[in-house]
């Protein structure tokens, strides 16, 4: 009789599959997780970190199943872009390795920095932990990333731990796979890693004996005070410099926040993400008004980093009132960046805290904290930063590696590589020396980080701006990019748009295609493309920058320029400059016009009594924003003729009125919406578009960004906001870098060979 052989099922031979990872994961616990689940499912083969991302070979009967697995169970803080898995042959591995990384040029990227977490927090606070109290604990679902990483691959010897050798103990957790710690590559505890040069219970006494404490944390130092001192707070204002520019307090937890807070479900998951931004929430009036004068939202942030929670735990223990609430603003005297290294702290910041607080674990890169509001149930930044940076935004194709300097305020930088773009961290104003080095640093660190050589440099189209002359100093062929078409260009590549749009920005002020002052601007776009198909009416923007600073000289303007001179001379009766200035405007006086949003904010603010001069960039607007409720718009509020929109009939309505406080600013908002809405709905008709974008510094008002989308989307149109950046100059570098690749692929004409 002939020997049967049995068939093994198709389904059960084993196979071997070649998984190639991609996305944030590396320092996400990634390899530890692709280990255990290996092992769990019998599988042999490795894994390891390169410079594309994770590379994991397995082998065995279950092997088909492994990728589905892969991205069900990822660890927390790990982002899997793609997975591409391909046939190998069968090698008879006999178990699974975590091999070692392989260098080469990138294709990966590093997470961002994540706030300690509940396993780690609890451990610190437990005496028989040797973690107990230790203010850097972290795991690989937990800690620093970003701010402390050279380069890629994301290994020790790369990252500030570098010259921190293990201990015993915190080697057998590195080395072991069934501990949380396994290739965490921070990992350090009491007896091997960083300390800090004050202990906890004196930074505590510090801050309940009323000082000023500089603390350095995972990004930056910040200045840190009691909110319960005003004797604190009046003296942190007066060292600092900063008369009435907010404060953001830091409390331990969701709890605390509320009753500080009035804040949404949304705004509570955005306080306790990862990422631990400061939050805008509506302030419950239980703290001092001097920390957001003439505001009706505080910025609150939840405690991050392993100090915070145990120095909120020593003023508990020290009989602080509970919930305790601290200031803690970011350590930038002066307008300059953040401070980072323990000298520079010692420099810069000894006249302003009386306590200075270091470690020995360098910050590679300063890092702020991020700001945020939620817009119709949304999150949207105000400043995006530390814990999301450098998350890309995915332009939805390939093209040449492009390095975008943004703008001279709120500047950012921008680095596409491949169909991603990155956006830097928030660099800030670069009207001194100390930013412009950052911005320097801030350029070195990201293209090496990301291990890219860019091919082309874009900016701003004003000749002036130093962001400019950095990108002519580059060498590389240069795409100039005008500033509200960068601005609209930036939603667009967000949301990966394609066809014909109209892009609507609301903005302070910038360098128009004429060398005009635009500001109210709306741009009919096609690709590189694009046209100025009309704008708000030109208001005198009487002193030049003086304007943007003192808004009485932009009412005392707008008012002159409706033909309403005698308003102009009564509404502002009181103040001798408005009567100089307006003798001036009837001589003829020659004086630049802007067609600024910013400043038409300005002018109501100042017409209505608000606020004449500004202490901080856009106070007037905020200040007016805050006292605006619900109302009807004046239908008689606004005119438009060849596209060009005009509110003039508003302030003059509001300057004959007498109109004050809530009654002016709410008349103002609702107009505004309704005026600009109709203005777009025409101009779509005109042009057949039916896709709108909406972008600049004007649409982080709340009132803007809720009611104008409302209405465009009910008359059918599809009305897009920024998301993954800010509406302001924050977001601008990413809106030049995708028109830059706009012009590379379509009209080369417009690139400057340098």
């Amino acid at each position: 009789m002939p020997r049967q052989t049995l068939a093994l099922d198709p389904d059960i031979r084993p196979r071997r599959l070649k998984l190639r990872v991609r996305g944030v994961v590396q320092g996400v616990g990634f390899r530890p997780f692709v280990f255990a689940l290996a092992r769990r499912m019998g599988l042999t083969g490795f894994v390891l970190n390169d410079r594309e991302g994770v590379l994991i070979e397995v082998e065995g009967t279950e092997a088909a199943d492994f990728g589905a697995l892969l991205r069900a169970q990822a660890p927390p803080l790990a982002q899997i872009d793609t997975v591409e898995t391909g046939d190998m042959p069968l090698a008879d591995s006999t178990e699974f390795l975590i091999a070692d990384s392989v260098g080469g040029k990138a294709a990966t990227r590093i997470g961002p920095d994540a706030a300690a977490c509940k396993e780690c927090l609890l451990e610190m606070r437990n005496p028989q932990s040797r973690f107990f109290g230790y203010a850097f604990i972290n795991c690989t679902h937990c800690g620093p990333r970003y701010t402390i990483t050279q380069s890629l691959p994301y290994d020790r010897k790369q990252t500030a731990m570098a010259g921190f050798a293990m201990c015993p103990a915190c080697a057998e957790d590195y080395r072991n796979p069934g501990n949380r710690r396994f290739h965490a590559e921070p990992i350090a505890c009491t007896k091997c890693g960083p300390a800090l040069s004050h202990s906890i219970g004196d930074i505590a006494t510090a801050i309940g004996d009323g000082k000023i404490v500089a603390l350095k944390g995972i990004g930056g130092f910040h200045l840190i005070c009691d909110t319960r001192n005003s004797a604190a707070i009046d003296m942190l204002r007066r060292r600092k410099a900063r008369d009435e520019k907010p404060f953001a307090v830091m409390v331990a937890d969701v709890e605390a926040a509320r009753h500080f807070a009035d804040t949404s479900t949304q705004e509570q998951q955005l306080l306790a993400s990862a990422a631990r931004p400061i939050v805008l929430a509506a302030s419950r009036g239980n703290l001092p008004e001097s920390l957001a004068p003439g505001l009706n939202r505080i910025g609150i942030i939840l405690a991050y980093a392993p100090v915070h929670h145990l120095i909120f735990d020593a003023l508990a223990e020290n009989g602080l009132e509970l919930p305790v609430a601290l200031v803690a603003t970011s350590a930038n005297p002066g307008g300059e960046p953040l401070v980072a290294g323990n000298v520079e702290a010692e420099r810069r910041l000894a006249t302003i805290a009386d306590m200075i607080v270091t470690h020995d674990r360098d910050i590679v890169v300063r890092t702020d904290d991020s700001v945020m509001q939620v817009i119709a149930g949304a999150p949207a930044f105000v400043r995006r930063s530390r814990g999301f940076v450098p998350e890309p935004v995915d332009l939805g194709s390939d093209g040449p590696s492009i390095i975008a300097l943004g703008a001279d305020l709120k500047n950012a930088i921008c680095v596409t590589r491949g169909r991603e773009a990155f956006l830097s961290q928030h660099v800030g104003g670069l009207g001194n020396v100390e930013t412009i080095r950052f911005q320097h640093e801030t350029v070195a660190h990201l293209c090496r980080i990301l291990d890219v050589t860019p091919d082309y440099a874009a900016c701003d189209l004003h000749p002036d701006f130093r962001s400019t002359r950095l990108a002519e100093s580059l060498g590389l062929p240069l795409v100039r990019v005008q500033h509200h078409l960068a601005h609209a260009a930036a939603v667009a590549a967000e949301h990966q748009l394609r066809g014909p749009c109209l892009g609507l920005v609301l903005d302070g002020h910038g360098y128009g295609a004429d060398g005009g002052i635009w500001g109210g601007e709306l741009l009919d776009i096609d690709g590189c493309r694009w046209r100025r198909a009309g704008h708000l009416s030109p208001l005198p923007l009487a002193g030049g920058d003086k304007a943007a600073r003192e808004p009485w000289r932009m009412g005392i303007g707008a008012l002159h320029s409706a033909g309403r001179a005698d308003l102009a001379r009564s509404v502002f009766a009181d103040m001798d400059g408005p009567q100089r200035l307006l003798a001036m405007l009837e001589r003829k006086m020659k004086v630049a016009t802007t067609s600024s949003m910013g400043r038409l904010f300005d002018a109501a603010a100042a017409i209505s009594g608000t606020r004449m001069v500004q202490s901080f960039e856009g106070q007037a607007a905020m200040e007016f924003e805050a006292l605006a409720m619900d109302t009807a718009a004046l239908k008689c509020g606004y005119r438009f003729e060849n596209s060009v929109l005009d509110f003039g009939p508003l302030l003059v309505h509001i300057a004959e009125r007498g109109l004050r406080g809530m009654q002016a600013a709410s008349l103002f908002h609702a107009t505004l919406v309704e005026g600009l809405a109709e203005w777009v709905i025409a101009e779509s008709l005109r042009q057949g578009t039916t896709q709108i974008v909406l972008s600049g510094g004007c649409m982080m008002n709340r009132r803007l960004a809720e009611g104008l989308p409302d209405k465009l989307r009910s008359s059918g149109l599809t009305t897009l906001l920024p998301q993954a950046m800010p509406a302001n100059d924050g977001g601008l570098s990413l809106g030049q870098a995708a028109h830059a690749r706009q012009v590379i692929d379509n009209d080369r004409s417009q690139i400057e060979e340098l």
